[in-house]
């Protein structure tokens, strides 16, 4: 069990009574939490004001260290609505932004909320929307925006599928955060997630469109790489660790230094499935961890 793993705090939401949306009508739906539960969980906008917080008199009250007593509000103005943070310690976020205390909402938009995350949804299609975002968590990491576990598992099955059809290669790169633990406990959870987005977005700067990039749970990560040599994984390995390593990670004006460690493995005859490569590919991230940390093998 990772250190991310053993931290995760297990929250509750209490919602309104969970009638079904009308068609067109304005939601959040709960798209990252830590308790898996709760995924999916939908809030119908009704009340010209919606009320998110700790406390027990909000609307939708959030059970999290990290919210506060009354985080944010959601205001009907008109005929949009309006993200409000009420003083909250941790801010509000919309899109990974601090909001400097009220923003408009555009379909779609990402709304943080201490360790939650909401998606809003309108406009008339909206319960089609719904169900569209409901299969999408299904594939797709909600914190980090990135494939999650499940979708890495499909896709590089079929990956290996083909590499053998065509006897080309195929390269797997495991890599994690180095002292991960130490971020969370010193600069917080919400620090944390910053880090893990942050280094998400480092990486799929880099990337090409026929690989595969993954969050394999808590602080690991996982890149397929289709026809591509044990020397060319290495080489791209090495410029992956470097970015990383040299990009600025700020979160409420501390400086975070993070820096990676990668695994590379090629597929080969004795890998049977896509577990195989991949355990193999993390033997060498520990590897790399035991020598040192902020390396490649």
């Amino acid at each position: 069990m990772s250190d991310f793993d053993e931290k995760t705090r297990v929250t509750a939401v209490v919602q309104l009574p969970n009638q079904p949306a009308k068609k067109g009508s304005d939601c959040l739906v709960v798209i990252y939490t830590k308790d898996p539960a709760l995924l999916g969980k939908r809030f119908v906008l009704e009340k010209a004001t919606v009320r998110l917080g700790r406390g027990g008199d909000n609307t939708v009250v959030l059970d999290g260290d990290s919210v506060s007593r009354r985080h944010c509000q959601f205001e009907r103005r008109g005929d949009a609505w309006w993200a409000v943070d009420t003083g909250s310690t941790n801010g509000t976020y919309v899109n990974d932004e601090l909001i400097d205390k009220q923003q408009i909402l555009a379909n779609g938009d990402r709304i943080k909320v201490g360790g939650f995350i909401f998606k809003y949804l309108s406009g008339e299609d909206v319960e089609s929307q719904y169900h569209e975002e409901i299969y999408r968590m299904t594939i797709v990491d909600g914190l980090v925006q990135i494939f999650n576990k499940r979708y890495l598992y499909e896709a590089l099955e079929k990956e290996i599928i083909r590499a053998r059809r065509h006897t080309r290669d195929l390269c797997v790169l495991m890599f994690d955060i180095d002292h991960f633990k130490r971020v969370n406990d010193q600069y917080g959870h919400l620090a944390g997630d910053y880090v893990l987005k942050e280094v998400a977005r480092v990486v799929q700067g880099r990337i090409r469109r026929d690989e595969v990039f993954a969050r394999y749970g808590g602080e690991e990560f996982a890149l397929v790489l289709p026809e591509t040599s044990l020397d060319n994984a290495r080489t791209l390995a090495e410029t992956i660790r470097a970015k990383v390593a040299e990009n600025r990670y700020v979160f409420q004006g501390e400086v975070i230094p993070i820096t990676i460690s990668i695994g590379v493995a090629l597929l080969t005859d004795g890998d049977r499935s896509a577990t195989d490569i991949i355990a193999r590919a993390d033997e060498k991230l520990y590897e790399a961890k035991r020598s040192g940390r902020n390396r490649v093998c």
